[in-house]
């Protein structure tokens, strides 16, 4: 997810491993240009949510999302989901 205000954060979920989403990187200024070049650099998508960023920014590093932000991750796992299944098409 990025800010335009300069802000960014990366979210890991397996799949049937992981009981939520968790927050793995976070950052502002240089740092979230870094997660977004990395992200890029691996072909991960990205969604800009300037609200759920704001959310994730207060979090700590490696805990899963609470339950009030799960709409909101689901939402953009689905966009995920969606890009993947085009790729493979």
């Amino acid at each position: 997810m990025v800010k335009k205000t300069g802000k960014a954060a990366a979210l890991k979920y397996r799949h049937r491993q992981d009981p939520a989403p968790k927050l793995v990187a976070k950052g502002e200024g240089r740092a979230a240009e870094q997660i977004i070049e990395i992200a890029r650099a691996h072909g991960i998508p990205i969604q800009e949510d300037e609200e759920l960023v704001e959310f994730l920014s207060m979090m700590d590093l490696y805990q899963e999302i609470p339950p009030e932000l799960y709409r909101a991750v689901a939402e953009i796992l689905v966009f995920v989901y969606a890009l993947s299944m085009k790729v493979r098409v």
